[in-house]
């Protein structure tokens, strides 16, 4: 059976009425929790969970819609929590509507369509208010939450499935840090230790870079300091590399790997460093090392940090044995397809279950629009 059919089924034959949520639920402020003591209720802002208190602000299930900031961040919450400012909280009538019926419906809404603010993001109550939901059945409650209820039941299947894999790919990365850290750390003494540019040949030389504006578009990718930032129709390199970000914040912040492989032809600017290595082990081995290592001592630049080739090229690295090697790099080969691959691991699953829920929702939940809202929308 389609979706369509399976829709009219649950429907037999009764209509849809599409209501404002202001006739649903009244959308309501935060407050300031800066006085409150840690307790164990979560405070929610437009982030999402900032800390834990020790009183709550409403204690029914809601949906949290963020007033500023990151307002696609949309929550459901069954448990008593504490509000700041900068997310609303909605106080729902259950007897028209399900507060997780609305909360899937509301991840149907472009909220950055309605966006208010000059420069931060921010959604009015006002705009809030004249939303739009279809409400099945209005004229017979029991029935309109039934089939509300399944809905949510089906839409639910998908999200608990992205919440298992989301879970386990935690529990993963944290085997994944735990056997890197020891995988990587040596006593001296225990192993030999030898410059970087001992152990591979630097091509910065050949590194060219070119303005977007001059850039011709094709299928080869053009890297900077953090990896792809373009596609050009030329190339520079032909082989297997491990580019090392030479210059930016992310030296320092590390919230994306300093050093990543690079193979095919590519084209690379003056900002990543480009080496290459005799064999894949080594590369992938100095890979690991590099972006499990504090590289403080070799950066340069208070405003602009700055990790310069003769810096790089003293970088020591432990050197085990080459079979020491191969296990070393066999074992996070695997943690690493497992953890952050897009195209085997566990992000592709999760990506994969959170399209097929986008999919289904949008199916379920496409019931006919008044002909006003029709008619505004062309």
């Amino acid at each position: 059976m389609s979706i369509a059919g399976f829709v009219d089924k649950l429907l037999d034959g009764a209509g849809v009425e599409w209501m404002p949520l202001e006739s649903l639920a009244a959308i309501k402020h935060g407050k300031d929790w800066k006085k409150l003591n840690a307790g164990q209720f979560p405070v929610y802002g437009s982030g999402g969970i900032m800390g834990y208190v020790d009183a709550y602000a409403h204690d029914k299930p809601t949906v949290l819609i963020p007033r500023k900031g990151s307002i696609t961040n949309v929550f459901y919450v069954d448990e008593p929590f504490w509000n700041v400012d900068t997310i609303y909280y909605t106080e729902i009538d259950a007897s028209k509507v399900s507060a997780k019926y609305l909360y899937h419906f509301v991840k149907t809404i472009d909220l950055m369509a309605l966006d208010t603010g000059s420069g931060r993001p921010s959604l009015t109550k006002t705009i809030l208010n004249q939303i739009l939901l279809p409400i099945p059945c209005p004229d017979n409650p029991g029935k309109s939450l039934a089939i509300q209820a399944e809905i949510v039941r089906i839409l639910d299947t998908f999200t608990e499935l992205t919440t298992e894999l989301t879970t386990e790919l935690t529990t993963r990365n944290k085997q994944y840090n735990y056997y890197r850290d020891q995988l990587l750390t040596f006593e001296e003494g225990d192993v030999d230790w030898k410059p970087l540019g001992d152990l591979a040949e630097n091509l910065d030389s050949m590194r060219k870079p070119i303005t977007s504006s001059q850039r011709e578009p094709g299928e080869v990718p053009y890297y900077g300091a953090s990896g792809i930032v373009d596609y050009v129709k030329d190339h520079i390199f032909d082989g297997d590399f491990l580019l090392i970000s030479e210059d930016g914040a992310n030296l320092l912040a590390r919230n994306t790997p300093i050093a990543f492989s690079a193979s095919g032809r590519i084209w690379v600017n003056n900002h990543a460093h480009v080496l290459r290595f005799a064999t894949y082990v080594d590369r992938r081995y100095v890979e690991y090392f590099l972006n499990n290592l504090d590289l403080t001592p070799y950066i340069s630049g208070a405003a602009q940090p700055k990790l310069n080739q003769k810096n790089l090229n003293s970088i020591r690295i432990p050197t085990p044995s080459s079979k020491a090697k191969e296990r070393i790099v066999s074992i996070l080969d695997k943690f690493d397809a497992l953890t952050n691959s897009f195209t085997d691991g566990l992000p592709r699953e999760i990506e994969l279950h959170q399209k097929q829920y986008a999919y289904y929702r949008d199916l379920l939940l496409s019931f006919p629009k008044p002909e006003a809202e029709l008619a505004t929308e062309a």
